[in-house]
């Protein structure tokens, strides 16, 4: 985390005295003792001066309250916007002090992974929760949890015919095999059931349909389902049209954000703890750094009575014109705005012939007189203009 803690001396003879200072927003706290070596109380809160007054102040009507007021002689906080600020502020303050087993502490797990073996010399797949750096290529992810990626692995592999075992092949053909084998649902390597081009190609078809999320295998489908259906081949191009719709429904499985990790860049926006900015955090090659502040002074919403939260460009981020330069806006006179608006509206809207209009049930017009009128009566004609401007 880029932004400083803040330090304050507490004295437990004078507890109101560091209370009072602190703030009641949201803050990442950590209460240090007497001792450098003594463990700090590290915690989240909204408030933090109400968490720290329950934790630093006595209270005869809360006996069994945890009391840390004898053993804290410092106080570091630091205000933080949203909960995954809060979050990533906790996590980087634990892992300072306990190391990799802050995320024991916070009761978090690492997300999962698909790993494409292509070193070995059979390739295959499996699933993982610590991808290698080294191999960042081939680890393709993150999916929320191991059985979401177990299953895409699987429907997966029922798309290919490369292997599920997981032992060192010597390929031998007096190897027995597996059920995989015998269902046809393998190439068999481990007892020379197929060549080692045959085999290599079949892994090559899957490193591709992992880094392109099933894109590569559907790309191949469509162009011979197409190919069939020009030949009038329509039973074919069926048959290829339902394997388009299986490989779809495995790669509805992987999420979007399902990438090779080496490509996995992602710009996350959360609120700041200063008004006016926005926090900005970057993840890049498996490390998320962060939070940088983006002010977002000037930027007004497009259309504030719909709600909308579109956003115009940052004022920073535009080129000034000089007035001098600036086109004026052309003005149209009202006579041609009010021609053009009768030219567009329909012919019984037409100045010169005004709009029936409905007395007692019964329509009258009165370019032919109203009954029960005096023919003398002027007529009173209707004009569209008039009409859009409310008159």
């Amino acid at each position: 985390m880029n932004a400083p803690m803040q330090t304050l001396a507490f004295d437990p003879a004078d507890a109101r005295a560091a209370l009072d200072q602190l703030p009641t927003s949201a803050a990442v706290f950590a209460l240090y003792g007497a001792e450098a070596h003594a463990e700090p109380y590290i915690g989240r809160t909204p408030n933090l001066r109400g968490r720290l007054e329950r934790l630093l102040q006595p209270s005869a009507k809360h006996p069994r309250r945890l009391q840390l007021a004898g053993l804290v002689r410092e106080i570091r906080w630091r205000p933080t916007g949203s909960e995954f600020e809060a979050l990533l502020a906790q996590f980087s303050l634990l892992e300072a002090v306990y190391g990799a087993k802050a995320l024991e502490r916070m009761h978090l797990g690492q997300p999962a992974f698909l790993r494409f073996l292509g070193g070995n010399a059979y390739p295959r797949i499996a699933v993982t929760h610590r991808p290698s750096q080294r191999e960042s290529g081939w680890a393709y992810g993150p999916f929320a949890s191991r059985a979401a990626a177990e299953r895409f692995a699987d429907e997966t592999l029922k798309l290919f015919l490369l292997r599920r075992c997981t032992e060192e092949l010597t390929p031998n053909p007096a190897h027995p095999g597996c059920v995989y084998s015998e269902m046809k649902m393998c190439l068999a390597p481990c007892y020379q059931g197929c060549t080692n081009e045959r085999y290599a190609a079949e892994s090559v078809a899957v490193e591709q349909f992992l880094a392109t999320r099933g894109e590569s295998r559907l790309a191949t489908l469509r162009t011979e389902r197409d190919a069939a259906s020009a030949n009038l081949e329509f039973e074919a191009a069926a048959a290829i049209h339902s394997q388009i719709q299986r490989v779809e429904g495995v790669r509805a499985l992987a999420p979007e954000l399902v990438r090779p990790l080496d490509q996995l860049r992602a710009v996350i926006l959360q609120a700041s703890a200063n008004p006016g900015e926005v926090a900005v955090f970057f993840y890049e090659n498996g490390r998320l750094s962060g939070p940088e502040g983006f002010s977002t002074l000037g930027m007004r919403i497009q259309n504030e009575q719909s709600g909308s939260t579109s956003l115009f460009a940052h004022p920073m981020a535009l080129e000034p014109v000089p007035e001098a330069e600036a086109e004026a806006p052309v003005k149209t006179a009202r006579g041609v705005l009010e021609a053009r608006l009768e030219a567009a509206w329909p012919c019984w809207l037409a100045p010169k012939r005004p709009r029936p209009r409905c007395v007692k049930g019964i329509w009258r017009c009165s370019s032919v007189g109203i009954i029960g009128q005096k023919p003398n009566a002027p007529a009173k004609s209707f004009s569209p203009a008039r009409r859009v401007a409310g008159r």
